[in-house]
C-alpha cells in the first residue's frame, strides 16, 4: 500500500513532535509518507520539530484545517490519504485498517475514538461517539479519517470551512461509496475537555452538530462560538483537481 499521512498543525509543536515520534518506524512494509501542513509560518517552534524529523515533508498553508489538509493532499503521492490531528495517536496496527478498507472496496473510513484520560466521564463520551459513528455514520476528524485518493479528488477535497469540514467530507464520501469503520483505537488528547469542562465541551459539540444539521453555516457557527479558524484568511489557490462529483454508498462497521 501507498499511504500519505497528512497532519495539519497550528501553533501545536509539542503535540506534533510527539505524534511524529510515535509514527517513526511504524511504516511496516508499506510505502508511507508523512506530510505536515503548517498554518502559521511565523511559529518558530516548528523549526525545531522540522529539524528533528528530516524525513517529513513540510508545506505551508493559510490557517484552517480544511485548507491545510487540502494543501497537504495536493503534494501527496499515496493511493490512500490519512488525515491525522496533531494530538491524536494511532494504534500500531493502524495499517491493517487501511488494508481492510482496500480489500473491501471502501472509499474511506475512520478509527475508534478514545480519550487519553482514566476518568469515567471519558468512557461515557467514548460510548457516545461510538453510537454516533456506528448508527449515524458520522466519524469526526479526531478519529483519523482515511480516504482513497481518487475519491478525495473526485469530491474536490475539503471545503474551506472554519468548522465542520470533517462532517461535510464524510457526508459526501458516504454518497460516493462505502466507509469502513475500524475497531482499532485512535487515542486523542483530553486536554480540551479538561480545559473547557467535560460536560460543557460535550454539550457544545452536540449543539454545534445540531445547529449545523439545522442549516446554520459553519462560518456563523465559528463566529458564534469563537472557534479558532482560518475563515478570515485569504483563500488558497484551488487544487487542480478541485471539483465535485458524488455517487451513492453506505457505511460499514468493522
Amino acid at each position: 500500500m501507498q499511504v500519505s499521512i497528512v497532519i495539519p498543525v497550528l501553533r501545536d509543536s509539542v503535540q506534533l513532535d510527539g505524534l511524529l515520534a510515535s509514527l517513526a518506524g511504524r511504516a511496516d512494509d508499506a510505502a508511507v509518507e508523512i506530510i505536515v501542513a503548517n498554518g502559521d509560518a511565523d511559529d518558530g517552534a516548528v523549526a525545531g520539530v522540522q529539524a528533528r524529523h528530516a524525513d517529513v515533508r513540510w508545506v505551508a498553508s493559510p490557517p484552517g484545517r480544511g485548507r491545510q489538509m487540502n494543501a497537504g493532499a495536493a503534494v501527496a503521492s499515496g493511493r490512500w490519504l490519512l488525515f491525522l490531528h496533531a494530538d491524536t495517536r494511532l494504534d500500531h496496527r493502524w495499517l491493517d485498517a487501511l488494508r481492510q478498507a482496500e480489500s473491501h472496496g471502501a472509499v474511506g473510513g475512520a478509527f475508534r475514538f478514545t480519550l487519553d484520560s482514566p476518568r469515567r466521564v471519558a468512557r461515557v463520551i467514548e460510548r457516545g461517539v461510538a453510537w454516533r459513528t456506528r448508527w449515524l455514520g458520522l466519524p469526526y476528524g479526531d478519529q483519523g479519517l482515511f480516504v482513497r485518493r481518487d475519491a478525495f479528488e473526485a469530491l474536490g477535497g475539503y471545503r474551506p470551512y472554519p468548522l465542520m469540514e470533517d462532517i461535510d467530507l464524510v457526508r459526501r464520501l458516504r454518497r460516493h461509496g462505502m466507509l469502513r469503520l475500524s475497531s482499532l483505537p485512535a487515542r486523542t488528547s483530553a486536554r480540551r475537555w479538561e480545559r473547557d469542562g467535560w460536560v460543557r465541551r460535550s454539550l457544545r459539540n452536540l449543539t454545534l452538530l445540531a445547529l449545523y444539521f439545522s442549516g446554520v453555516s459553519p462560518r456563523r457557527l465559528a463566529r458564534r462560538y469563537d472557534a479558532r479558524s482560518g475563515s478570515s484568511s485569504p483563500a488558497p489557490s484551488r487544487p487542480r483537481w478541485l471539483g465535485s462529483r458524488a455517487g451513492r454508498g453506505r457505511a460499514d462497521a468493522a
